[in-house]
């Protein structure tokens, strides 16, 4: 049920914002902040694995990480065309992959 709530926390938040926001940077101010890194990666075939991990930075040194591991359904497979290194194009059904979106206020 707190994976549930907190995919359920995570999609309203992604989906609240849709506006390209001024405050995005490329690097991490590690004098005081929170690194935050998503990814998701198939379990089997019924099931993918959320990852969210925490950097927290202090003082320009990391000083702890926080791992969450969530397990959510997997969305089945999708056909797509495949390209070789030949250049001859063939169908080939692949994992489908969720889409993430990230919104912090």
């Amino acid at each position: 049920m707190r994976s549930k709530l907190w995919l359920f926390s995570l999609l309203f938040l992604l989906f609240a914002c849709n506006n390209k926001n001024e405050d995005e940077t490329n690097t991490v101010d590690h004098n005081g902040s929170v690194e935050t890194a998503i990814s998701v990666d198939h379990a089997d075939s019924t099931h993918d694995v959320i990852l969210t991990r925490h950097k927290v930075w202090v003082n320009n040194s990391e000083y702890t990480t926080v791992e969450h591991r969530d397990t959510v359904p997997a969305l089945g497979m999708i056909s797509t065309q495949g390209e070789s290194t030949n250049g001859d194009t063939k169908t080939l059904s692949v994992k489908k992959d969720y889409q993430i979106f990230i919104t912090v206020k």
